[in-house]
């Protein structure tokens, strides 16, 4: 369930947090993520890991994909959470239509474009956030997405809308001011503002048929779709672990020794997550994954917390990683939340 540390990808993706990332986080976390470092990621080869090795890609093994998913987290979140978007038009396009396949999975899976993602307002159904319509020769997009990270920085997207009778719709567009298509200024988040998280208009916008990548009903969609929350994101562990590493470099045998502890429950919460991705299907054992969700955040929280009480005054200080760790923590919360994980986690609080 843990990837091997000797991974060529694994070993890339520490090089990239030590060198690039965790030196600049505090930077990117005020000011954005900046065009070097997604450079930077790009080249390092991580875009492709869960890529087909027929298009250029790594095809590693699921806990290869975790491991730098946590180590790239706790360098820089923003930049995580903005190449974290990659990952699934990469797997769309795998599996999707020959025509859209053909023209952008390999330059994703090498690195040579980063992809971004526009379908999370499906999940508000049978509400049409963004409406697709048939067009001639494709397909035409109206609405509102409230949420796009990455903005300037991508390449492409992925845009999802449904359609009156119950038919969702993906397409792949360019990620930039076109015909149909504009951005809103960059929202003012309380964590990962450095993410270039925009909101876009969608007035008209039309995507070929041949950038479709996926029509399915809605319901099929949303039924695999559903499961995929109730997991565990592993920025979780990552944004933990990087708390617990600054308790362990503080000097402080007390913040030692808590640090010890925490990362023994976390350990534990780890495996417990990781075994269910693993070796339970996926629609199985729900609540199981949802507990284990609900303890992850809780630890993530107690080790944000000690980070912040160890460094006392100076970790609210912007340049303090303790108190981005500890805001960032807060975006992981609510990250990808859903109705059923929102009423597990408040009734975990209440437990």
């Amino acid at each position: 369930m843990t990837a091997t540390p000797d991974h060529p990808l694994v070993a890339a993706a520490r090089r990239l947090a030590d060198d690039v990332l965790s030196p600049a986080a505090e930077a990117h976390d005020r000011e954005g993520v900046t065009r070097q470092a997604i450079d930077a990621v790009k080249a390092s080869g991580v875009l492709g890991v869960n890529a087909p090795a027929a298009y250029g890609g790594a095809e590693a093994p699921a806990a290869v994909g975790r491991e730098i998913a946590e180590i790239l987290a706790g360098a820089c979140c923003s930049t995580f959470f903005i190449q974290a978007q990659h990952h699934t038009p990469v797997r769309t396009l795998a599996t999707g239509e020959e025509a859209a396949r053909e023209r952008w999975l390999r330059p994703l899976s090498e690195g040579t474009l980063l992809a971004g993602i526009a379908f999370s307002h499906l999940r508000a159904h049978p509400k049409l956030p963004v409406r697709a319509t048939r067009v001639a020769g494709g397909w035409r997009f109206d609405g509102r997405v409230p949420w796009y990270t990455g903005w300037g920085l991508n390449d492409l997207f992925l845009l999802g809308g449904a359609t009156e009778d119950g038919e969702v719709v993906f397409g792949v567009t360019g990620a930039h001011g076109q015909p149909g298509l504009t951005a809103t200024g960059p929202l003012q988040l309380a964590a990962l503002t450095g993410s270039h998280t925009v909101g876009l208009l969608l007035d008209g916008l039309v995507v070929p048929d041949e950038a479709v990548a996926v029509r399915l009903p809605h319901e099929r969609w949303a039924t695999e779709d559903r499961p995929k929350n109730t997991n565990t994101n592993p920025a979780v562990f990552g944004v933990a672990r990087a708390a617990l590493d600054l308790l362990d470099a503080s000097g402080d045998a007390e913040a030692q020794d808590t640090a010890g502890v925490l990362r023994d429950r976390l350990d534990g919460v780890r495996r417990d997550a990781y075994a269910l991705v693993d070796e339970v299907p996926p629609a199985e054992r729900l609540d199981d994954r949802l507990v284990a969700k609900t303890r992850a955040y809780d630890l993530m929280r107690a080790a944000t917390t000690a980070a912040i009480a160890a460094g006392g005054g100076r970790s609210l200080g912007l340049s303090h990683p303790a108190q981005r760790l500890a805001r960032e923590g807060l975006f992981l919360v609510v990250q990808g939340q859903t109705p059923e994980v929102r009423t597990a986690h408040l009734a975990a609080l209440r437990a």
